[in-house]
């Protein structure tokens, strides 16, 4: 007779231990307890925080992406958007605002508005958020604003874009509300000038305390976010600053001070010439485009 061939190997499947499992089960959810009893923390009326918004929630600068849409509207011709760019090179090569340009900016773009309806600004300023600025958003400062808000914190935006685009962003972010740069207008139309001045460097820190005194704040419990040395006012004012994506000076500072930084750019000098050097193309294609199509349509 011919042998019996020996078949295939049966695995033994052993029995579960339950009382093993149901002892890592009962770890497992003690320890998720324990981080949940870390991260709730109980609401605190007296806290806040208050984030800057360009280079900080947005990458680059936010009165370039509003310039950039007008633009597109007509609300003025090629020579003022290449010099809105040629600004924005700057911000990209540098790493940080220049007073100077900001100013610029702010009062190109008072000249252009004036006469135009609040409602229309407004809702450009939507139509810009989501054509330009939605992927901007950097997600870890965007994940910080979600931390204090989950905390049950109030979050503003205080910065010296426009207060119609910040406001935008606030809305849209699931934030408190915005202070930002406020243009006069009159019955509804714009009259190009200012209410007051930029909300730029010192004045930030006096807009936070006398909105900290109207909601009853406790400034040494609240925290602010930036990425200039021109929010140093602001950054001292509060009892938890934190830099983020800083320039230079405010790196050097806060490690001087041993303030928190978060840096979320990624390979930022290697990136800078080749996104100034994008930008500046950018600048010219965009500025030859115009001049041809004007000649086309003259």
């Amino acid at each position: 007779m011919t042998p019996r061939q020996p078949g295939p190997q049966r695995r033994v499947v052993r029995a579960p231990d339950l009382r093993v499992r149901s002892a890592l089960a009962g770890e497992a959810q003690a320890a998720s307890a324990e981080v949940e009893r870390e991260l709730t923390v109980a609401d605190d009326p007296t806290a806040a925080a208050f984030f800057d918004v360009d280079n900080t929630i947005v990458q680059g600068a936010s009165i370039y992406h509003l310039a950039r849409g007008m633009y597109q509207r007509g609300f003025f011709g090629p020579r003022e958007m290449a010099g809105a760019l040629g600004k924005q090179v700057w911000f990209r090569v540098a790493g940080a605002e220049n007073a100077g340009h900001v100013a610029d900016a702010r009062t190109a773009a008072l000249s252009v508005i004036a006469g135009h309806e609040v409602t229309e600004l407004q809702s450009l300023a939507d139509e810009v958020f989501d054509e330009g600025m939605a992927y901007r958003i950097w997600p870890g400062t965007r994940a910080l604003a979600q931390l204090h808000l989950d905390r049950g914190e109030r979050v503003w935006l205080v910065t010296a874009a426009p207060i119609e685009i910040a406001e935008v962003i606030a809305r849209r972010l699931g934030l408190t509300g915005a202070m930002g740069t406020v243009a006069e207008h009159v019955d509804g139309v714009y009259t190009g000038r200012l209410v007051g001045d930029l909300l730029h460097g010192e004045a930030k820190a006096v807009a936070v305390r006398d909105l900290a005194e109207a909601e009853g704040l406790d400034v040494s419990r609240c925290s602010a976010y930036s990425d200039s040395s021109n929010d140093l006012p602001l950054l001292g004012l509060v009892g938890h600053p934190c830099a983020v994506n800083p320039d230079r000076r405010l790196r050097r500072h806060a490690e001087e001070q041993g303030w928190p930084v978060r840096d979320y750019r990624v390979g930022r000098r290697a990136a800078r010439l080749g996104a100034a050097t994008a930008v500046a193309g950018g600048a010219v294609a965009l500025t030859a485009g115009a001049l041809a199509a004007r000649r086309r349509t003259s």
